[in-house]
């Protein structure tokens, strides 16, 4: 028991931080979900979006890296990804974007 306390406690979490693109695609993906499908819709975006944070908190490389920008992509939903970067002990949320454009990821 003891050695597993160590261990918890040796596990490092990371910050979140939200750049003002991240939020505004958010906010616009979510809008959009609430105009075309219905309320339910969104709030099911953002519990996907709330699970995907807490799992970066806890191990942010678990998810695709771009060997060009050095940026993680996460696939919240089949039609869209949160595009973030790792800088030491943060998470850095950079864009919500359409899987079905041609974001260069």
């Amino acid at each position: 028991m003891i050695f597993l306390q160590n261990m918890a406690k040796k596990i490092q979490e990371y910050t979140i931080k939200w750049t003002p693109k991240a939020l505004d695609t958010f906010e616009a993906i979510a809008l959009q979900l609430i105009e075309r499908w219905n309320i339910e819709t969104a709030i099911s975006f953002d519990e996907k979006t709330q699970v995907v944070i807490t799992q970066l908190k806890n191990n942010p490389k678990i998810y695709q890296t771009s060997k060009k920008h050095k940026l993680h992509r996460c696939v919240i939903h089949k039609n869209v990804s949160l595009i973030y970067r790792i800088n030491k002990n943060c998470v850095e949320l950079i864009v919500f974007v359409d899987n079905r454009d041609d974001h260069g990821f």
